[in-house]
């Protein structure tokens, strides 16, 4: 059993700052041999991927948190971070912690095999 819970959410001013973090844990779960991913779903619409890091540290973003948002991974605590800077009010929604098995990243969600339970953000204007 794989569990990751996320953490950090909250209410925030436009322009403000918040960091996620998800905590990682189970039997058979290799934290540092997994690409971490961070996904957000707002109000009536899709999961959509926000960004990555590869067991090789290496990084991805969306293009609409590109320069604001930060991912980063602390392997000796199984837990991956999102450092969200200069957050606007359309970054509001429920930010989900996910893992995928193996080398590369994938901005797909139907790619990702472990999910948490989500951490609302919202930035009011």
């Amino acid at each position: 059993q794989v569990q990751l819970v996320e953490s950090g959410g909250g209410l925030v001013q436009a322009g403000g700052s918040l960091r996620l973090s998800c905590a990682a844990s189970g039997r058979t779960f290799t934290f540092s041999m997994n690409t971490m991913g961070w996904f957000r779903r707002a109000p009536g619409q899709e999961r959509e991927f926000v960004s990555a890091i590869t067991r090789s540290r290496n990084t991805y973003y969306a293009d609409s948190v590109k320069g604001r948002f930060t991912i980063s991974r602390d392997n000796a605590k199984n837990t991956v971070y999102l450092q969200m800077n200069s957050l606007k009010p359309e970054d509001t929604a429920v930010y989900y912690c996910a893992a995928r098995s193996g080398t590369y990243y994938s901005r797909l969600r139907a790619d990702y095999d472990y999910w948490g339970q989500g951490t609302q953000v919202t930035v009011s204007s």
